[in-house]
């Protein structure tokens, strides 16, 4: 399974650097800019053919990839010979104007870009089951005994929220999305209490991956919707639809109260009370496996689905640019929050391995549900991806697709061009940053796959 959802990552992130190198591709070959290779993956090339001027290229380590044009060797030349600017050879890159070049690196970002709209406007296009959890809450004060916004907002375990701001909220999905991407805003909510609607105000706190945090967890009551064939379960006789009561005598109103009842136990065997048909039946689970201090029970317990319909092409284009550029705001805003001191940066960056494993992960686990789950699923989290690679390319850092126009812009200014000498630096300092944050997504990586 794990070799699957790696295969999985590797091809999704395959695509979306394909796509970015398509673009700088494409832009170089209308400038009059010759490629000489165009490469997916790097490292030695395992197949490769010539078709034209270009060859084209699937390297050894399949992660990345780029696309090279004339006028590395110029470039290489001038700054050896301390000449001051580099020959203008035809067909190299630097034989073209500014603002060409400008065009060829900002080309690549802008495909992730709309490589994202087409991803979306096809998703939405032809429509997707989402499953998540109902719009009612449980506050983690009441599993953990802490203090968090929802306390002092005045929310209570079994509210139903069902407005925040004025947008009208479906499900929990609903609350995520606002709150996570509100952190330190005050935001008006607006919760069912028994019948009646209670009106408060919340302000979400920054938690060490930059998303808002309340203190809310979901309320499920703890019907089982599937037993998992051979599990602990399924061994004891329980079936979809009994209602688990109690474990190990206490209570369990809603699932979330799991997480207190073997907060510091995590016996073998569990005795437990369900209710099927009217009737409370006794049984025991033996043989429990624990994941982060869970037990793994055997079940799944009742979640709430829906289908979002099918738009017309006009529609889910609309759609698609909509959700990519709410997607592109929300991304460069988490951006701007790893510069806060709250952010714990070992859990925000990441690694081409952990966002390979994430994109297989996600996949593996949306087929295992049914193939357009998967494609949904798979599909959206590589267009955020891809989004993600649009901005980091954009940031002015040298070796990066922003620091190449900050210099050409540079060289605009100046009306002359730039100094090899000055560029060898300036590119140096950017394999320096770059081998520097690899290294710390790298490590990062290694203590996420340690946990896991």
């Amino acid at each position: 399974m794990i070799l699957i959802k790696i295969l999985l990552g590797l091809i999704g992130l395959g695509v979306v650097v394909f796509v970015h190198e398509l673009g700088h591709f494409i832009a170089a070959r209308r400038s009059g800019i010759d490629v000489e290779a165009f490469s997916i993956g790097w490292g030695r090339p395992v197949l490769k053919r010539r078709i034209g001027t270009v060859e084209y290229r699937l390297g050894l380590f399949p992660i990345g990839g780029y696309c090279k044009m004339r006028g590395d060797n110029e470039f290489r030349e001038a700054w050896e010979n301390n000449r001051n600017q580099v020959e203008q050879v035809k067909g190299s890159f630097f034989s073209v104007n500014p603002w060409k070049r400008i065009a060829v690196a900002f080309s690549g970002p802008f495909f992730n870009f709309l490589f994202a709209i087409l991803v979306f406007s096809v998703v939405w296009g032809i429509g997707f089951d989402v499953e998540t959890l109902e719009n009612r809450v449980v506050l983690l004060s009441d599993i953990d005994g802490g203090s968090y916004p929802s306390d002092a907002a005045g929310l209570q375990s079994g509210d139903r929220i069902i407005e925040i701001n004025g947008k009208k909220i479906a499900n929990y999905r609903d609350i995520q999305e606002h709150i996570a991407s509100n952190p330190q805003k005050s935001l008006n909510l607006t919760a069912d209490r028994d019948g009646t609607q209670v009106h408060l105000t919340v302000v979400p706190k920054l938690d060490s991956t930059g998303a808002g945090k309340i203190g809310v967890y979901h309320w499920t009551d703890p019907v089982i919707q599937a037993v998992k064939p051979g599990g602990a379960a399924d061994r004891a006789g329980l079936r979809e639809g009994d209602r688990i009561t109690t474990l190990n005598g206490s209570p369990l109103p809603y699932t979330a109260a799991l997480l207190s009842i073997f907060k510091d136990v995590q016996p073998q065997e569990i005795a437990l009370e369900y209710e099927r048909g009217g009737q409370k039946i006794k049984a025991e689970l033996d043989g429990l496996a624990y994941t982060s201090s869970m037990p793994d029970l055997g079940v799944e317990f009742k979640t709430v689905k829906f289908r979002t319909p099918a738009l017309s092409p006009f529609r889910a284009l609309v759609k698609g640019c909509e959700e990519a550029s709410k997607t592109l705001a929300l991304s460069v805003k988490s951006l701007g929050l790893l510069f806060n001191k709250e952010i714990d940066l070992s859990q925000a960056v990441s690694g081409p391995a952990r966002i390979t494993y994430m994109v297989g992960d996600i996949a593996a686990e949306g087929f295992g549900r049914s193939v357009e789950t998967g494609f949904s699923s798979a599909a959206s989290f590589l267009a955020l991806i891809s989004i993600a690679l649009c901005i980091m390319n954009l940031l002015p850092l040298p070796i990066l697709d922003g620091g190449l126009i900050l210099l050409f812009f540079i060289e605009l200014i100046k009306r002359k061009p730039l100094n090899p000498k000055f560029v060898s630096a300036f590119q140096t300092l950017g394999v320096i940053l770059i081998f520097g944050l690899m290294a710390f997504a790298l490590f990062n990586d290694i203590r996420f796959f340690a946990g896991r």
